[in-house]
């Protein structure tokens, strides 16, 4: 079992940046990859960004391309998201997402573990 912390949410104006953390426990982060998927209000939940076990590989939906970078510290078990040039259409429920496999991340995201979620709201 995973258990998964996201933190830093908040409010933001257009423009603005915020950085996310996700915290892992029960399995160590090294042996998961992780990422994060967002809904938004009326919306369904849809992938953002994942990272490899080793941080080696990463994937990003066309959206947040250019503006959102995934990392990952394994030492603190613990997976960053730092989002700059938000917009308004990037206001969401931020899910800390993990899956054994890299690729599983996205396409069967029915068998990930997650996280509570953390709103991100951006202001016109």
């Amino acid at each position: 079992q995973v258990q998964l912390v996201e933190s830093g949410g908040g409010l933001v104006q257009a423009g603005g940046s915020l950085r996310l953390s996700c915290a892992a426990s029960g399995q160590t982060s090294s042996s998961i990859s992780m990422g994060w998927f967002r809904q938004a209000p009326g919306k369904e939940r849809e992938f953002v960004v994942g990272i490899s076990r080793s941080g080696s590989n990463t994937a990003y939906a066309d959206a947040v391309k250019g503006r959102f970078t995934i990392s990952r510290d394994n030492a603190k078990n613990t997976v960053y998201l730092q989002m700059n040039s938000l917009q308004p259409e990037d206001t969401a429920v931020y899910y800390c997402a993990a899956s054994t496999y890299f690729a599983s991340l996205r396409i069967r995201p029915n068998e990930n573990y997650w996280g509570k979620g953390t709103l991100v709201t951006v202001s016109s």
